[in-house]
């Protein structure tokens, strides 16, 4: 059987084990570990940003990116004898720094010369943050979220060796039986997947950023490319 006929058969999409159920246990998995990771990171990144405080924090988060899933998850699976928890945890942690180092960066874009006018003009550190630093912030705050899900597709796979479903299974099963359609067939519906989701982000990006903010990234790209050429 090939790729094409595994796709069109219509047992593969039914049931416990079809591509429906396993597409829905993927995309739970990853949207369950990234609110998580948002409600986490992006609180600490907007802190450390807006006050120039705990800078540490970031890079220590990014020093995290380091460890593999795959043995984190088993370790905690090994302590906490549950699947789920284990798989969550681990994905939480792989979230959070592209979150965090998103949010971080976008404020310290921020033009120092924007934010003390914005203070001269009376506003308080609040207001500086929520009317001036995020709204400028905002498109590597949402590039920093687009960074994380990409990342989790393709790591949630990791649930199937706790004995979760997802995608993974796929990849798993197909191994275990020497299928190596069933193997390529889940690693197009992990890309697929990852492609989708990131052209969706990609539209609430554009839509959520501030016309404003849009175009002076543009005109800040021209300049620097044009200074580039002249150098």
């Amino acid at each position: 059987m090939n790729v094409f006929d595994w796709f069109t058969t219509v047992a593969n999409w039914q049931g416990p084990d079809g591509i429906a159920t396993r597409l829905g246990e993927h995309i739970g998995y990853v949207l369950i570990a990234l609110v998580i990771a948002v409600v986490i990171a992006f609180p600490l990144g907007l802190w450390v940003g807006h006050t120039g405080r705990g800078a540490v924090v970031v890079g220590a988060g990014n020093a995290v990116r380091a460890l593999p899933t795959l043995g984190l998850v088993t370790f905690l699976f090994l302590l906490f004898t549950e699947s789920t928890t284990a798989t969550i945890i681990g994905l939480v942690v792989l979230a959070i720094p592209p979150v965090l180092a998103g949010t971080y960066a976008g404020l310290q874009a921020a033009e120092h010369d924007v934010v003390d006018a914005a203070e001269g003009i009376g506003m308080t550190g609040w207001q500086q943050l929520w009317k001036v630093e995020l709204p400028i912030a905002l498109p590597l705050v949402l590039g920093g979220i687009r960074n994380a899900v990409l990342q989790l597709i393709a790591t949630a796979a990791v649930a199937a060796y706790v004995g979760l479903g997802g995608l993974g299974r796929f990849l798993l099963d197909g191994l275990a039986i020497l299928d190596y359609t069933e193997v390529v067939a889940g690693a197009i519906l992990t890309a697929l997947l990852a492609i989708v989701f990131d052209l969706v982000l990609a539209a609430a990006q554009r839509a959520l950023v501030p016309k404003g903010v849009r175009l002076a990234a543009q005109v800040s790209t021209g300049s620097a490319a044009a200074a580039g050429g002249v150098v």
